[in-house]
């Protein structure tokens, strides 16, 4: 049993480790975005996310479930590749000290990479915490050998997971991640609250290691600007971008000081590049890029993070179901038959859900049969039509049959049909995609606002503005705000 339970009870130290370290940050970077949304709506601009969200960044319970994002990367990522460095260095090179080099290198190596633009105290406890608590408690709860050639018993209990990942690395592709949330989430109740969990709660982590280019709303400040046409000019070009001038003392992203005809810009009270007045005004897309990339320290911590999200997630999932599997055999066979019996089950249920996920696919669809496919009594089969529809780039308004789908009580089918709704040009097709903006699921409402981006036409822009403000969900407004851009629409201070 011991051996059973313990790489669960080390990744789960791990994992804690993360969350209590994810939940201060996350707090810690939405008490920012509060402070920072205070400045943007007493300037007079629209801010993102409204007054019914910011009200919330200073609770914890945004923070907390904001943080499991970065447990579930980053922090299952660290815990098992700090465990097999621990389980390598005790069996295969039996703790050999001058070894131990071999992973305390890299170890620093993390350490210095995510230190290079300045010193970031909570992504460094991440690299420096994490690691140290897995490998302590790996090697102290490290069941003893039996007999001398044990690691190769134990390497043998990975076979049932490098079988999964053969079989799903398989089906890897641009599409798998749509697939996988339309066809194993989106297809039944409790895949439904995971999208729902997913789209309330991640943007908060995601504000955490943004670049300022990423980042929706910028704040700036104007100093020493000679000339009031040069001011005027340089808001004009920097509101384009999403930086907003902000009065006050307030901290702000960005800061410009002109002295000769040279601008500097400035972040935290440091200059970071200087250009001419006349190249920021040719070229200010170029150079407020260039100021992201330099100010931006996030980097490396950011990729560590979505590596961990691809590895360090499905194999965390791998060892929940193993546990469990190997705590319900024990009770009724011999527990060195157990971990056998785990991995077996772990790979019928990896099959049990690829074949779930190819069956929730629906059939290949022709263009000749779409017609038949959109009426077909399977809603897999209507959402394969709707897709070779938005890939071939046909208009929905020649299918008299999606009006059917209007009601869908399915929602994979209305987010396809929503989008797809974005490239038509008739009038009757644009009245349609107006419905979805008052669906009841974030995915249909988000692909609604960008078909409306899509479809260009500004006479839409009041709408959106007023559901901005009334919104009380993120990931909706960040989608409505980004379509207000695409169809021109700038930032303005009320009156």
């Amino acid at each position: 049993m011991s051996r059973c339970l313990y790489v669960a009870k080390v990744l789960l130290l791990g994992l804690l480790t993360a969350q209590i370290i994810a939940t201060i940050q996350v707090y810690l970077s939405n008490a920012g975005l509060y402070h920072s949304l205070i400045s943007i709506r007493n300037a007079g601009y629209l801010i993102i996310p409204n007054q019914r969200i910011m009200q919330g960044l200073m609770e914890l319970s945004p923070a907390f479930f904001g943080a499991i994002f970065f447990t579930l990367s980053l922090g299952a990522g660290l815990s098992l590749l700090t465990l097999a460095a621990a389980w390598i260095w005790a069996r295969l090179f039996s703790r050999k000290k001058i070894l131990l080099l071999l992973f305390l290198i890299p170890w620093v190596g993390l350490l210095v990479g995510v230190n290079l633009k300045g010193f970031c105290p909570m992504v460094t406890s991440y690299f420096f915490l994490i690691p140290i608590m897995v490998f302590v408690s790996a090697l102290r709860w490290l069941p003893p050998r039996r007999g001398q050639r044990v690691w190769l018993k134990e390497i043998v209990h990975l076979i049932p997971l490098i079988v999964l990942t053969v079989l799903w690395m398989s089906q890897a592709d641009s599409n798998l991640f749509v697939g996988l949330r339309d066809n194993l989430l989106l297809s039944n109740n409790f895949g439904m609250k995971i999208n729902d969990f997913y789209y309330k709660y991640t943007l908060y982590p995601a504000e955490v290691f943004k670049s300022l280019d990423q980042k929706t709303l910028k704040t700036c400040r104007l100093e020493h600007i000679n000339k009031k046409t040069n001011a005027g000019l340089l808001k004009k070009k920097l509101i384009n971008h999403d930086y907003l001038e902000i009065n006050g003392s307030a901290a702000v992203d960005l800061t410009i000081v002109e002295q000769d005809n040279i601008l500097i810009y400035k972040n935290k009270g440091k200059s970071i590049l200087e250009t001419p007045f006349k190249d920021f005004v040719s070229r200010p897309g170029n150079v407020l890029r260039e100021f992201s990339v330099r100010t931006d320290r996030h980097g490396l911590f950011r990729h560590f993070t979505f590596f961990s999200l691809l590895i360090g997630f499905p194999v965390t999932l791998y060892i929940v179901f193993y546990t469990l599997f190997c705590l319900i055999s024990c009770a009724f066979v011999d527990t060195r038959i157990s971990p056998v019996i785990s991995g077996i089950l772990c790979v019928l249920v990896g099959i049990a859900l690829l074949v779930f996920f190819h069956m929730g696919a629906g059939a290949k669809v022709e263009e000749k049969d779409l017609h038949e496919a959109m009426v077909s009594a399977r809603w897999q089969d209507r959402v394969a039509a709707l897709k070779l529809i938005q890939q071939k780039g046909l208009n929905i308004g020649n299918y008299n049959a999606y009006r059917n789908m209007l009601a869908s009580p399915h929602i994979p089918e209305r987010y396809w049909l929503a989008r797809v709704l974005g490239a038509s040009r008739k009038p009757d097709t644009y009245k349609d995609l107006l419905v979805f903006l008052d669906d009841l699921y974030p995915n249909v409402v988000c692909m609604a606002f960008h078909s409306l981006g899509q479809r260009g036409k500004k006479g839409i822009v009041r709408e959106i503005v007023k559901r901005i403000e009334t919104s009380d969900h993120w990931y909706e407004q960040w989608y409505a705000y980004r379509t207000l851009r695409t169809l021109g629409w700038k930032q303005a201070k009320s009156q």
